[in-house]
């Protein structure tokens, strides 16, 4: 498959000028979807790079700041990569069980060692949590305070900050970030920038390759019985025009009511816009 970086580099020869274009706004309809949203709280927004404009989901609260969760590994793994705490996604990330135990809640395959890509496809957070040691706070705040990811906030020596309410983000600052990240404002290598293609790839649709992220935590940090919020942020890379960058916030009474619910609603909220730009 073509790479994002070489179909972009067609679009830029067109002209496509990335988050420059002028925004508008088209609301999708709710009503098809309200039975398999149910009770949940659900709110999406999507950008047609290639006109700038938006389509939100009726009723989302797209400027609603919320933890990241794992959709803070993409930004996590570009900086691992720009700073050099990663050379590449084979990088070997060996686990430490004295220094990161296993809790009740991890799968099987994060109680083993991990290479960067297996650590972002498994969302291993221990893996990322080294990482962001090495890395260090200052760099992580002068990093997302330069990409305007979300609040930037930091904790002195955190390496969790993305996990416990201290960084916060919007579906509206998903989006911009992801914009930017694609149109190549960030100064992000094109190194990283193949790095993150190839391991955020999720699967071929009709109307183009999904690359995406989940992420999930309890509302109530020490309830992990309790309400759960999820995210499904990604881009969709269509042929010969510019992608369509996304994110879907949900909350539910539980883990099970968002975990595959969040990408299922989210491809099916693509569709409409797919729909709606053809």
């Amino acid at each position: 498959m073509t790479s994002l970086l070489c179909r972009l580099g067609v679009l830029i020869a067109l002209g496509f000028s990335g988050p420059a274009l002028a925004q508008s706004a088209v609301e999708l309809d709710r009503s098809p979807h309200a039975e398999q949203i149910g009770d949940r709280q659900v709110s999406f927004m999507a950008r047609d790079l290639e006109t700038g404009t938006n389509y939100v989901l009726e009723g989302s609260s797209v400027d609603a700041r919320r933890t990241p969760w794992s959709t803070f590994k993409i930004p996590n793994l570009i900086i691992a990569l720009e700073t050099g705490a990663a050379e590449s996604l084979q990088t070997d990330l060996p686990w430490d069980p004295a220094r990161r135990p296993a809790s009740g809640y991890w799968p099987q395959d994060w109680r083993q060692d991990q290479t960067l890509q297996t650590a972002f496809q498994r969302s291993a957070a221990w893996a990322f949590r080294d990482l962001a040691a090495e890395v260090g706070s200052d760099v992580y705040r002068d990093r997302l305070s330069a990409w305007a990811y979300g609040d930037a906030e930091v904790a002195e020596g955190s390496d969790l900050f993305w996990l416990d309410h201290t960084l916060e983000i919007s579906p509206r600052e998903q989006v911009d970030f992801l914009d930017r990240l694609l149109s190549r404002e960030l100064g992000v290598s094109e190194i990283s920038f193949q790095a993150l293609d190839d391991v955020s790839l999720s699967g071929d649709r009709p109307d183009g390759a999904l690359h995406g992220k989940t992420g999930a935590g309890p509302v109530e940090l020490s309830d992990m019985n309790g309400r759960f919020e999820g995210w499904y942020v990604g881009y969709l890379v269509r042929e010969d025009r510019a992608p369509i960058v996304f994110a879907l916030h949900a909350e539910a009474s539980s883990f099970s009511g968002i975990r595959t619910f969040r990408r299922e609603m989210a491809e099916r909220l693509l569709s409409d816009v797919t729909a709606r730009i053809e």
